[in-house]
């Protein structure tokens, strides 16, 4: 049997938590992806250019923040963005750091 996914409480969200994970470029396609889609399987959001492996950090990473929700359906697992529980917590903070060119 899968182990249950651990998702933080929403007041539980740290900021600390949240940039560190949003610092990687990767992550941060993620979510906009995931944003504009409204949710999808983990190797959808990353277009298949990654390892498998790295897909699965990925989303552990944002996972752990607080910042995506994963919810096993059937063999997939769909992951959405919990824009409601951040913006409540931190207004205005996801889409300003979104909004932000890449630079690197």
């Amino acid at each position: 049997m899968a182990r249950p996914f651990h998702h933080p409480a929403a007041d539980a969200i740290s900021l600390d938590a949240i940039l560190h994970a949003l610092a990687d470029p990767q992550r941060r396609a993620i979510v906009a992806r995931l944003i504009e889609t409204g949710g999808m399987n983990c190797g959808a959001a990353c277009d298949g250019a990654l390892p498998p492996s790295t897909i699965s950090h990925h989303h552990r990473i944002l996972r752990e923040a607080g910042l995506i929700r994963s919810e096993k359906k059937g063999i997939e697992v769909i992951n959405t963005v919990r824009d409601a529980e951040l913006e409540t917590r931190f207004p205005g903070l996801l889409s300003a750091i979104l909004s932000q060119p890449h630079q690197g």
